[in-house]
């Protein structure tokens, strides 16, 4: 497997508008993209920094406090980029890696996963 890069950041916030405010005003990123999905009642913001995809800020109402699962508040998982998610994903389970069940985003239509790093910590391979 070869990362070309690292995809995105994902931050998980109990103060959506407050970090909303943060990170487009005062560290100047780029609104992407703002979806709010009514099923998990939570807002998805997509932001740029100097023109690249780095950032996405989420809402969750129902967030935990502990930073080792995805669905946590504080930083949600760290991504990387991969042409071909079945190959990667095959060698990271001839490492030994655990990983979950390959799905597709259903805002972009892109293949993923999520595995852990030796400390519990979410990564995702994101195939672009």
């Amino acid at each position: 497997m070869t990362i070309k890069a690292i995809h995105h950041v994902a931050i998980l916030t109990d103060k959506y508008e407050r970090s909303k405010v943060f990170y487009t005003e005062v560290l100047g990123f780029k609104i992407l993209a703002e979806t709010y999905r009514e099923s998990r009642k939570s807002y998805k913001l997509d932001l740029a920094i100097n023109g690249q995809y780095q950032i996405e800020l989420f809402s969750f109402p129902e967030f935990k406090e502990r930073a080792s699962f995805p669905e946590q508040k504080g930083l949600r998982h760290l991504a990387f980029a991969v042409d071909n998610i079945e190959e990667s994903v095959g060698e990271l389970l001839a490492k030994g890696v655990d990983v979950q069940g390959i799905r597709t985003d259903e805002l972009t239509n892109k293949k993923f996963c999520f595995f852990y790093d030796p400390n519990g910590q979410p990564l995702e391979l994101y195939e672009v």
